[in-house]
């Protein structure tokens, strides 16, 4: 492969850490400043702030800045820079702000991280950054998602005065700094130095890929794998990074390294492609990994991409040379039986069978406990899997009920809260709306903003008991598909799973059932905001189970849900 020198380890990085007697009295002064408690995007984002990794930047951006970024791609100052790297606040602390004014920025332990030196407050328009930034408003698309639902509605923007990192007690021989790796490069004498980004673990294609991109290339290589904040539903980095480290002993000696990369992706596609190659310029690489479809989120609710499969290599292409920093293309690499070898897919003959095996068939055949293949990964890396991912009879999840009031919820899920505590094997706990309203939600009213509040804690105790592999059975209204659907992803960020029951009982017959007369109370006005009279209920989209209880006894009811989970594999044979 032809290709020319780049000059290693260029570029100034910008060091935003203060010495120490200007840190002490940073914090001095920020007794009389306001405090703002950062969320672990803003940590993400702040870490490399602080230590040059998204260099030339000196802090959360100014308007000017943002504006420029979202419409050119470029800082006003025309630096290509593809995304916006913005300090999100609420209406409080932006009420109590001024131009000038210094802001505390706090972990959630309330240690001073940083000072920043309000520039520009502004409110943003989310929706025109969407369009501009993701080239979409669908919120199927995590980072719309992330951008419109969870963005507080100031955005506060200045130099950052860097007091401390934030604190990491995990693989911390694995976490380096940009300087850090600059300098461990030169040292080595790894003048050519390809960066693998990566937010799965990695498997055979995956190896063979790297390892025929730096021997082509004649470089080295840095495997450096995003640790902070990824796509929703994603393998948890601690299990990522054992599976990294079991990886690198394949690759021959003093040839490769691996680093962590507190990075909060947006999986914004073709933009988060040209942002992570800027970034690794500024860890001191020459060459950049892009892969097919790189950064993207996958596919809207019609099943249609949000970005082309080559977009992101293209747009790189196109600023490589401006960067100085070189790609390298993801070769999609497939096992060739007959040769018992990996080989690019567009270069195996026809005539010869090539294998692969989609995320989706590995997390199938890990829910089974199916043996997995050889040739598709290292037994060291299935290890590491199958520790975090065991078969579904093993581990724990999340039965969530959701109908209208009197529809049945509360009677069916005792029944099988008893059915499951029959069979054994794992502790089961029924979280009834009306038990954790007493208990959790006590203090709670009923608008939507405290259903939602109450709906939401509920889906935090079930995500601690399934992470934990027990079994939690949820019985509250949750009339709103938006919180149902914060639940499952609540519970499903910490590895477990959940299945969705609808007890679709009719308004009417709900009201006949009615013990406590509060339907007939809601119809007199006296109880307000009442679910089916007063307020609405959102009937799931995709339930996994939907139960028609004017057909069925309670008892036939949760018999239909113990046979659904004994079919998905989570529980043995129902008897």
């Amino acid at each position: 492969m032809s290709d020319h020198l780049i000059e290693p380890h260029n570029g100034t990085l910008v060091d935003l850490l203060v010495d120490e007697q200007e840190a002490e009295q940073l914090k001095k002064e920020s007794e009389q400043w306001l405090s703002w408690d950062l969320t672990q995007r803003q940590i993400c984002d702040l870490e490399l702030l602080m230590h040059g990794g998204f260099s030339p930047l000196q802090g959360f951006m100014n308007q000017a800045d943002y504006e420029s970024v979202c419409k050119n791609m470029r800082l006003n100052d025309g630096t290509l820079w593809p995304l916006p790297i913005t300090l999100d606040i609420d209406e409080e602390t932006a009420q109590n702000l001024n131009q000038g004014d210094k802001l505390a920025l706090r972990d959630s332990e309330g240690v001073m991280l940083a000072a920043l030196c309000v520039e520009d407050l502004w409110q943003p328009d989310l929706t025109a950054e969407a369009r501009q930034v993701f080239n979409t408003e669908d919120k199927e698309h995590p980072g719309v998602a992330n951008l419109l639902q969870n963005t507080n509605p100031w955005y506060v923007g200045g130099r950052v005065l860097g007091i401390e990192s934030p604190r990491h007690y995990d693989f911390t021989d694995l976490r380096r700094t940009p300087q850090e790796l600059r300098e461990e490069f030169a040292e080595a004498g790894w003048q050519k130095v390809i960066a693998f980004q990566t937010r799965n673990p990695m498997h055979r294609a995956h190896f063979e890929l790297t390892f025929r991109a730096a021997k082509e290339n004649e470089a080295n290589l840095l495997i450096h794998p995003v640790v902070g904040m990824t796509k929703p539903g994603d393998v948890n980095h601690y299990t990522r990074v054992r599976c990294y480290k079991a990886i690198m002993s394949y690759y021959p000696t003093n040839t490769a390294k691996l680093s962590l990369l507190p990075l909060a992706m947006r999986m914004a596609g073709p933009r988060e492609a040209l942002w992570h190659a800027i970034i690794r310029k500024n860890y001191g690489c020459t060459h950049f990994i892009v892969g097919r479809d790189h950064a993207g989120p996958g596919k809207d609710a019609s099943g249609t991409p949000f970005y082309g499969p080559y977009e992101a290599q293209e747009m790189l292409q196109q600023y490589q040379d401006e960067l100085g920093i070189k790609m390298v293309p993801f070769k999609l690499m497939g096992y060739v039986p007959e040769k018992s070898e990996y080989m690019p897919v567009d270069e195996a003959p026809e005539e010869l069978e090539v294998k692969h095996m989609s995320g989706t068939e590995l997390r199938e055949r890990l829910a089974k406990g199916v043996s997995i293949p050889d040739w598709f990964s290292f037994p060291e890396v299935i290890t590491e899997l199958q520790k975090t991912y065991p078969p579904r009879k093993e581990r724990g999840f999340t039965v969530f009920f959701t109908g209208l009031p009197s529809s049945g919820k509360s009677t069916i899920a005792n029944i099988l809260l008893v059915k499951l505590q029959e069979l054994g094997g794992r502790a089961a706990t029924l979280l009834d709306g009306d038990i954790v309203r007493k208990h959790l939600s006590s203090e709670l009213g009923f608008s939507k903003e405290h259903r939602n509040i109450n709906i939401r804690r509920i889906g935090f105790v079930a995500s601690e008991i399934t992470k934990n592999g027990g079994i939690a059975i949820c019985a509250p209204i949750a009339p709103y598909e938006q919180v149902r659907q914060d639940v499952r992803e609540m519970i499903e960020s910490k590895g477990g799973e959940m299945q969705l029951v609808h007890v679709s009982t009719p308004l009417e017959v709900c009201e006949q059932r009615d013990r406590k007369g509060l339907y007939a109370k809601a119809r007199a006005g006296i109880v307000k905001e009442f679910t089916g009279i007063s307020d609405p209920y959102e009937e799931p989209q995709n339930p996994d189970v939907t139960l028609t209880t004017t057909e069925m006894t309670p008892e036939e009811a949760a018999q239909s849900v113990l046979l659904h989970l004994e079919h998905e594999g989570f529980i043995g044979p129902a008897r």
